[in-house]
């Protein structure tokens, strides 16, 4: 009888063993560092990434523009005008400023 009730000790501690492991793995799968939810993390920060590349993107196209417009080879006078005005504060002789 002692044998016996020890197999059945010795099963108890096996099965138990077993849903211990089924559960850490499970809890792994879903919240460790290469889980589910750290997976939809980083699939939502790589959207939030390639939507703020597109909008430095168009940034860089403007400004790559504006710097074209200016440049020796082709200059855009009043786009000049416009940024000396911003820049140095000039106003044309016929024109009103109003505040």
């Amino acid at each position: 009888m002692i044998r016996r009730s020890g197999t059945q000790l010795g099963a108890l501690f096996y099965y138990l063993g077993m849903i211990m492991l089924g559960v850490y793995f499970t809890f792994a799968a879903v919240q460790g560092d290469y889980g589910l939810f750290k997976r939809l993390d980083v699939k939502a920060e790589g959207a939030a990434l390639a939507q703020e590349l597109a909008t430095l993107e168009i940034e860089v196209a403007r400004m790559e523009n504006l710097t074209r417009r200016l440049s020796d080879k082709y200059l855009d006078l009043d786009l000049l005008d416009e940024q000396a005005r911003d820049l140095l504060g000039l106003v044309r002789t016929d024109e009103i400023v109003i505040h």
